[in-house]
């Protein structure tokens, strides 16, 4: 469970600074992990009276590198083409409260985990770059971080964990709502279950 926090982390989480042009895909993962394990390692943000702060610290890591509204596009999938530019705002605003209150809740959670990088794939626009997930026990997670380039920078929109990819799983889940209800009531769930982990804190 602990790589699989860490590896949902570095999904919803992993960034670098803006001012760094647009490099070998895998560097920038490596770069992006590391700033994350930087904050989750301070000494000084794990009192538990730190505990917003160092939210706050990852939750800025996180904003820079993590694509969300290609991430909400490929969540949605074939229901993101008829909504309207409103509606779209709306959506990619409630996935990333979701995702945010989802796993950068859990950073408390992080066990000195470790990323160890595989394999890369390079196809024009595209990258997918493959690692593993080492805890302290030795275990191993597969995990899989997906990239695209845009503007001459690297942004991950989906990763994989013991090949469960972030995106195809809320895809099934929002598609099975929407078949069986309507996009209203996936916008009004989505509202429900931010406002229900608003309220755990």
């Amino acid at each position: 469970m602990r790589g699989f926090i860490l590896c949902a982390a570095i999904a919803a989480t992993l960034s670098l600074a803006a001012e760094v042009l647009a490099g070998v895909p895998t560097d920038r993962v490596l770069e992006y992990t590391n700033a994350v394990i930087k904050v989750l390692d301070d000494p000084a943000l794990q009192k538990g009276d730190r505990r917003r702060e160092r939210r706050a610290a990852v939750r800025q890591v996180v904003a820079e590198i993590f694509d969300l509204e290609e991430t909400a596009k490929r969540a949605l999938g074939p229901h993101w083409q008829s909504r309207t530019a409103g509606e779209r705002e709306e959506f990619v605003k409630a996935f990333g409260d979701l995702l945010e209150r989802t796993y950068i809740s859990r950073i408390d959670q992080y066990g000195g985990e470790r990323v160890r990088v595989t394999d890369e794939r390079i196809d024009g626009d595209r990258a997918v770059v493959r690692g593993r997930v080492i805890t302290r026990a030795g275990d191993e997670v597969p995990v899989e971080a997906r990239l695209h380039r845009k503007a001459d920078q690297w942004y991950i929109y989906d990763v994989t964990v013991a090949n469960v990819s972030l995106v195809a799983n809320y895809r099934s889940q929002f598609d099975r709502i929407i078949r069986t209800g309507s996009y209203g009531e996936l916008m009004r769930r989505l509202r429900d279950l931010n406002e229900s982990l608003d309220k755990k804190g």
